[in-house]
C-alpha cells in the first residue's frame, strides 16, 4: 500500500523553512531585482506577514511577471513575485523529500545529484550495453508537445492526492496550480514548483514504461524520454503504447516530429548532444547559437558594453557543457577569431568518457 503523507503543511510554513526559502530566492544576481530589493527593506516584517497569511489560510498567489526567453527556443515565461517564490521554494523543500524515492533512478531533470550530463552518460552507456548484448538495437525517442502549457490540472491534482493526504498542503498546491495565467490548462514555466509538478506528472509515464512495459533501458529528462529495445518491431509497439498512455491517461499529445524510432547506429539527438556509442558531440543548434553569441559579445566588448571578464564567464559556461563531448576541434574553430578566449587542451574534452 502506498504511504501517504499527512503532516506536511506545518513543515512548509515553519518560519525557519520560510527564512531558508527567502535566502534561496535571493541568491546571486536575484537579490538585485526590484521586487527583491523592496522586500528586503523590511524583510522581517514581510516574512512575518507572509507566515501569518499562510498560518491563517489567507494567503493567495499574486500576479505573475511575464516575459519571453529565446534560448534554446522562444518561450513565454510567467515568473512569480518574490513572496510567491518564497512560498514555492518552501513547498519545494518539503515535497521533494516526499517524492525522492518515488521517481525512477533514470529520471534526471531538476533532481539533486542528477541533471543533463548524467542523463547523457546514461543514454550512451545503455546504447553501448544494447549493442554489446544484441549487436545493435532500436531507439524510441519520445517528446511531449508544449508540455508545460498543456498539463491537465485536474489530472495533476489527482496524482498529487495519491501520495499526499494533508488537506492544508493540498489546498496550497491547488492554489499554486490554479494561479497559472496560461488559461484553463498548463502550469507556469517560471514556477519553482512547476519543475516538481512536471516530474510528478511524467513519473506516471516512467512507471508505465518501466513496470508495465518492462523496458530496462529508459531515460527521461523533463518531457524528453529515450527507450532502447532490441528490434524495430518492439520499438514500434512501445511507441504506440507510450502514445496511447500520454493521450488517454495524461491528456497530453506527443510531438509528432520529435517522436521517432531509429536504429542505434544512427545516433540520437538528446539533452544538448548528438550521442553515438563511440563518441558524442554538441548539437548543431548549440554550435550555431554560440557562434551568434560570441560574435555579438565581441562587438559589445569592442564598444565597451561588456567587460572581458563577462565575456569569458559566458564562454566558460558553454565550454563547460562542450567538455562533456568530443568537441575540442569544434571549440577551437569557433573561438579562433577571438584570441582572448583560451580553449583548454584536447584531453579536457570528453575525458569523462574514459573515467
Amino acid at each position: 500500500m502506498t504511504k501517504k503523507y499527512d503532516d506536511l503543511y506545518e513543515k512548509i510554513i515553519d518560519f525557519v523553512n520560510l527564512l531558508f526559502a527567502y535566502k534561496q530566492t535571493t541568491k546571486g544576481e536575484r537579490k538585485f531585482r526590484k521586487d527583491a530589493i523592496l522586500f528586503s527593506i523590511t524583510e522581517d516584517v514581510n516574512l512575518v506577514h507572509l507566515w501569518k497569511e499562510l498560518k491563517t489560510g489567507r494567503y493567495r498567489v499574486g500576479e505573475y511577471i511575464r516575459f519571453k526567453v529565446y534560448e534554446p527556443k522562444e518561450r513565454l515565461v510567467s515568473a512569480p513575485r518574490i513572496r510567491d517564490k518564497i512560498v514555492q521554494f518552501a513547498t519545494h523543500n518539503v515535497i521533494k523529500d516526499v517524492y525522492k524515492d518515488v521517481f525512477i533512478k533514470d529520471s534526471y531533470a531538476c533532481l539533486e545529484d542528477r541533471g543533463t550530463h548524467r542523463a547523457v552518460d546514461t543514454v550512451q552507456r545503455y546504447m553501448r550495453t544494447a549493442e554489446r548484448e544484441w549487436g545493435g538495437g532500436w531507439i524510441v525517442k519520445f517528446d511531449i508537445s508544449k508540455f508545460f502549457y498543456t498539463i491537465d490540472r485536474e489530472i495533476l491534482k489527482r496524482i498529487l492526492r495519491k501520495k499526499i493526504a494533508c488537506k492544508k498542503t493540498l489546498w496550497l498546491l491547488d492554489q499554486i496550480i490554479d494561479s497559472s495565467p496560461e488559461g484553463e490548462v498548463g502550469i507556469p514555466l517560471g514556477n519553482v514548483t512547476s519543475q516538481d509538478f512536471a516530474n510528478i506528472y511524467l513519473n506516471e509515464l516512467d512507471q508505465f514504461v518501466k513496470r508495465f512495459c518492462g523496458i530496462r533501458y529508459y531515460v527521461r529528462y523533463m518531457d524528453d524520454a529515450i527507450a532502447i529495445v532490441k528490434t524495430k518491431e518492439e520499438a514500434q509497439k512501445l511507441k504506440k503504447k507510450m502514445i496511447w498512455f500520454v493521450r488517454e491517461k495524461l491528456n497530453l499529445r506527443e510531438n509528432p516530429k520529435k517522436t521517432q524510432i531509429f536504429p542505434i547506429s544512427q545516433g540520437v539527438n538528446a539533452y544538448g548532444f548528438k550521442i553515438w556509442t563511440t563518441h558524442r558531440k554538441v548539437r548543431d543548434q548549440s554550435k550555431r547559437a554560440m557562434k551568434r553569441r560570441i560574435k555579438a559579445m565581441d562587438r559589445k566588448l569592442q564598444n565597451g558594453e561588456m567587460t572581458l571578464k563577462e565575456v569569458k564567464q559566458a564562454v566558460d559556461s558553454w565550454l563547460g557543457h562542450a567538455r562533456h563531448s568530443n568537441s575540442y576541434n569544434l571549440a577551437k574553430k569557433i573561438f579562433a577569431p577571438y584570441p582572448y578566449i583560451n580553449v583548454e587542451g584536447e584531453m579536457k574534452f570528453g575525458e569523462r568518457r574514459f573515467n
